[in-house]
């Protein structure tokens, strides 16, 4: 087991609170229908939408790769029963995880009054 690669990314949630209000598609653009119904479930909090936005965005870096060759609803990030970020992928990021023999990308998230930020590590096989 090794690491592949790192990412963090930090978002300003004002700007996620913008996007939200200012594009009825923003949300089904870039979140899974899981994590739209966590949103829901957690009274659409713009810390909550930045943080997983932040998530996708660390998570693409730790591939080594940015959004190439798939896109952010590949990527899903959800909470387990204690709050825990779990990613999931999907489509063309499942078979690029394949394709680097990756077994497992870990996701913390944070944020404060302002700011939402994510760090990813990508684990592989080696």
């Amino acid at each position: 087991m090794g690491i592949h690669d790192i990412g963090i990314d930090i978002i300003e949630i004002e700007r996620i609170k913008n996007a939200i209000k200012d594009n009825s598609r923003f949300l089904e653009k870039i979140f899974t229908n899981d994590e739209i119904k966590y949103f829901e479930s957690n009274g659409f909090k713009a810390e909550s939408v930045a943080g997983n936005f932040a998530a996708k965005e660390a998570i693409s870096k730790s591939m080594g790769t940015g959004i190439r060759n798939f896109n952010f609803k590949d990527i899903e990030v959800l909470r387990d029963e204690l709050g825990k970020p779990i990613v999931k992928t999907y489509n063309n990021l499942e078979q690029i995880c394949i394709d680097y023999n990756v077994l497992e990308i870990k996701v913390s998230i944070s944020h404060c009054k302002q700011y939402a930020v994510a760090n990813a590590v990508t684990i592989i096989k080696e």
